[in-house]
């Protein structure tokens, strides 16, 4: 499928959750199933109950796979970009962190999410929080200006992972970091689910592999390259296919780099 197509497919389906308010663990009713809430499901990936009641309702739709807040270590003053921003969640959390003097540009794809995330920050008054529509594989923002990325289960829906890293690259700082959340694979997926169009939206067939991860970053100039998958996250996987054995090929992972010098 062409890059193009899968960037289409992926744009519908998150403008689809936008417009209904409502998402699910991979941010696709075509491929997850149960009963969870999106507080469950961002309760069950380590949010505490203080960062839930922190945002404007809406603003957290249950769609990561992680919580890049836990490994950012954001500090008073910095400046942030959510990669896939989607309601705001993250964006809003990383404001209150890095404070009146701190900055957080968050950039979706998606205009159903950008409306809707602009919508929260104007109920919750976030002076310090922004929204940017484009793509991550071209980032509106200038070069070197940005301290940290963060991005939670989003990557891994990009048909052109490299771009993503050397975009994020070209934006930080030196010294700068990534701090994500994302699904990868542990190993080739057979091609029925490859090739399924909801599991390429839903975070599933779109994955790396952490070597190909790790190739990638180091390519375009990352160091300090730490790749941790979770084994917790199995049973939260096999909720989003079913029946389908995903959680025998994909795994949540906290991804970890600082742009070199």
């Amino acid at each position: 499928m062409k890059s193009d197509d899968v960037r289409d497919n992926v744009r519908r389906n998150y403008a689809k959750i936008a417009r209904e308010r409502g998402g699910s663990c991979c941010g696709s009713s075509s491929c997850c199933s149960g009963p969870k809430t999106a507080r469950d499901t961002s309760a069950q990936l380590g949010y505490s109950r203080e960062e839930l009641d922190a945002v404007p309702d809406g603003a957290n739709m249950g769609l990561g796979c992680g919580n890049p807040q836990a490994i950012a270590a954001l500090q008073p003053g910095e400046t942030v970009i959510d990669l896939g921003s989607g309601g705001g969640f993250d964006c809003f959390l990383a404001a209150q962190r890095v404070g009146p003097t701190g900055r957080v540009i968050g950039v979706d794809m998606t205009p159903d999410m950008i409306g809707k995330a602009r919508q929260n920050a104007d109920i919750g008054s976030y002076a310090n929080v922004e929204f940017r529509l484009g793509e991550i594989e071209a980032l509106p923002v200038a070069d070197g200006i940005v301290d940290v990325i963060m991005s939670n289960c989003v990557i891994n829906l990009s048909p052109e992972k490299p771009r993503v890293y050397r975009e994020a690259c070209r934006v930080l700082k030196t010294g700068g970091r990534l701090a994500i959340s994302d699904v990868v694979a542990l190993k080739p997926l057979p091609d029925d689910l490859k090739e399924d169009l909801a599991l390429l939206s839903g975070c599933v067939a779109g994955a790396a592999t952490v070597d190909e991860l790790q190739r990638m970053l180091t390519e375009v100039g990352f160091t300090q390259i730490d790749i941790q998958v979770s084994e917790a996250g199995r049973a939260m996987i096999r909720e989003w296919a079913p029946g389908r054995g995903i959680e025998n090929y994909v795994a949540s992972a906290t991804i970890t780099a600082v742009k070199g010098y």
